[in-house]
Order: C-alpha cells, then sequence, then structure tokens
C-alpha cells in the first residue's frame, strides 16, 4: 500500500500497538508515541474474555496468544466461603499485559512502525488517533492494585473475593503464575511499601484468609502496581478528539472484558483508518464512521457493567446478588452475555492454525 497520510497514535496500551502493528504490517506510515517507558506493569485482570476470532484474525493476534493459561471456571467467594460457581460460557485465556505489549513492541518494530518512548502530544488533529488509556478523575475514591504471584493454589481458575469496601479478582496466567487484581476503597490509614500494600489492604477490607495465602507463596514485588483517580462513571458523547479504547469509555474491570475490548477497538478503527492513509477516505467522515460503528457494538455492554459494578461495592447491592446466588436465581449466562456481547466462537481454534 502506498501511504500518503502519516498516522500518529497517542498511547501506548494494548489498543495503540496493536492497532499500530496492524497498519505498519498493511503499509501505513505510522508512529505510536508513548508518555512512559514500555512495557511495563500495570492494573489490569490480565484475561481475555469474549475475544472472538474476527479480531484475532484482522490484528494477526493468533500468535502472540499461543501460550496463555486457559481459565474455565469462576467462583465468587465472600464471608471466607464460595458462593458461587460456574463454567463460563466460553474460556478466559489468561496472559500478562507485560508479555503482550511486549509482543507487540515487537510486531510493531519489525512492520516498520516507530515507537516513540517518553514522549508527550499536544493537540488535536488529522491522523492523530487517542488510545492513552482511561482519563483519571482528581476525585476518585477508588485504588487498584495488581501483584503477580507464583505457587498460589487456586479453588477455581478466576477467583472473585468480595469484601468491604472493595473486591479483588485472580486469574491463572502464563508461566504457572496468577495475576491478582483488586478495586478498593482509598483508606488513608493502610500505609505500606508497594509491594505489600496489596495484602494490607485485602486484610483492612476483610479478605484476611486470602492475604496470607498470597504472603505465604511466591509474590513478585517487581510485579506489584497501584493506579489511582478511577471513574467508570463516564458517558457517552462526540468530541472532537478521535479517541478509541478506554480513552472513549472506559469498561468497569470486574467483567474481564477490558482487555479484549482494546483490541476489538483496534480491529474496528483498522480498515478505516487504512482507507485515510492511501487518501480514499477524509478524516471527518472516518473518524465519524468509527466512533458510530464502535459506539454501536458496545454501548449496550458497557451500560450493562456500569449497572451491575456497583453491586460489588456496596453492602446492599452485595447482599442480593450473593443472595441471588445463594438461591440459584442469578441469571448468569445472561449476564455473561450482556457484558461481552453475543457469538459463541473462541480464537483458541485461530491460534493453532
Amino acid at each position: 500500500m502506498v501511504s500518503s497520510r502519516p498516522i500518529t497514535i497517542i498511547g501506548g496500551g494494548l489498543t495503540g500497538l496493536a492497532l499500530g502493528a496492524a497498519l505498519a504490517r498493511a503499509g501505513a506510515a505510522v508512529t505510536v508515541c508513548e508518555a512512559g517507558k514500555l512495557p511495563r506493569h500495570r492494573v489490569c485482570g490480565e484475561f481475555l474474555c469474549g475475544l472472538r476470532p474476527g479480531v484475532i484474525a484482522r490484528l494477526g493476534l493468533a500468535p502472540r496468544l499461543r501460550d496463555a493459561a486457559v481459565n474455565r471456571v469462576t467462583g465468587w467467594h465472600a464471608g471466607g466461603r464460595l458462593r458461587f460457581a460456574a463454567t463460563l460460557p466460553e474460556p478466559a485465556y489468561g496472559l500478562s499485559r507485560l508479555a503482550l505489549e511486549t509482543r507487540l513492541m515487537s510486531d510493531l518494530a519489525k512492520a516498520g512502525g516507530v515507537l516513540q518512548e517518553n514522549t508527550r502530544v499536544q493537540g488535536d488533529g488529522p491522523g492523530q488517533v487517542w488510545t492513552a488509556g482511561r482519563r483519571p478523575a482528581v476525585a476518585s475514591r477508588w485504588l487498584g492494585l495488581k501483584i503477580h504471584c507464583r505457587n498460589l493454589r487456586l479453588e477455581q481458575d478466576l477467583e472473585i473475593h468480595l469484601g468491604r469496601g472493595g473486591y479483588v479478582g485472580t486469574a491463572r496466567i502464563e508461566d504457572g503464575r496468577v495475576n491478582i487484581c483488586g478495586l478498593f476503597r482509598v483508606r488513608p490509614k493502610v500505609r505500606a511499601p508497594r509491594e505489600t500494600m496489596l495484602v494490607e489492604y485485602l486484610k483492612a477490607c476483610g479478605l484476611g484468609g486470602l492475604a496470607e495465602r498470597i504472603a505465604a507463596a511466591d509474590p513478585d514485588a517487581a510485579s506489584a502496581s497501584a493506579v489511582s483517580g478511577l471513574d467508570f462513571s463516564r458517558t457517552w458523547g462526540d468530541e472532537a478528539r478521535f479517541s478509541l479504547g478506554d480513552h472513549y469509555a472506559p469498561i468497569p474491570p470486574y467483567t474481564g472484558h477490558g482487555m479484549a475490548l482494546a483490541l476489538e477497538n483496534a480491529a474496528t478503527a483498522l480498515e478505516p483508518l487504512l482507507a485515510y492513509a492511501r487518501g480514499d477516505e477524509e478524516w471527518t467522515s472516518m473518524t465519524q464512521r468509527v466512533r458510530t460503528e464502535v459506539t454501536a457494538r458496545q454501548r449496550a455492554r458497557v451500560r450493562w457493567a456500569r449497572l451491575l459494578h456497583p453491586c460489588l461495592l456496596n453492602p446492599v447491592g452485595k447482599a442480593a446478588l450473593l443472595a441471588l446466588a445463594g438461591a440459584r436465581l442469578l441469571p448468569f449466562r445472561m449476564l455473561y452475555r450482556a457484558t461481552h456481547g453475543g457469538g459463541n466462537g473462541s480464537w483458541k481454534s485461530a491460534a493453532k492454525r
């Protein structure tokens, strides 16, 4: 392809790196600008749930996902005991952000794309795609914490532990490790180094048993991450900036659909951006088309996720959720489809080809 118009992607997360690598493979002149240093550990559930084969094929991701852990059973724990367990409608594949970012960076470089780290970009205009992640909320009361652990035994592949003012999820990822990631109400009195902060927050919100299991296993201090300013209530709306992924509309984390949604955004924008790069379509019409498609594809999923997310974070909602689960009235599969979209395809078959 003869690329007459360069594309600049602002943000080196999953959306930006996957989109940049795919654009470069197709012959576009693409530069990815990242404000920090890559790759790096990030607060993330680190499993791909609801990722469709079509997305994998369009972004050429199959070789990068082959060693992901396969997670099939989820369990919800509260009050020190299992309250609900179910087999997922489709497997969730566990892969760390660090590993996936490293592989996507390599793909970008091999395809001729440019990565500029420690670079900030100002302004909005033709050829600029914003994938810089969620937009922080100064007044947020929530804190995200994450760490990897070896030799941590799980009762289910994916566990959710509900505590007082927070919850934590565990997921098996590559190389036999477990990712532990939680969302907590900020507790100013809890002070600890980053590598032990998650354990201290678990104790503070009544999840001491899980804290002891983690401390007694083999936590990886280098993987410890924290993020503040979390806000999942942002509404949809048109804007001058062409945004994708969490920069457009973040999805609440408990669904485990964030990584898949980031990659889906990249796949949706790929062909329209190539048309712009070739000179076949103007920037304004192209961005309007992509924004319309992205909104149509995920508006309902994000709304369902935002509706259900508070049930994990306040006592009344949590009690109602656990009561339904205990009475075997929880419509688990319906809620899964509502937050992950339709379709039964798995990318595993594509990854084997």
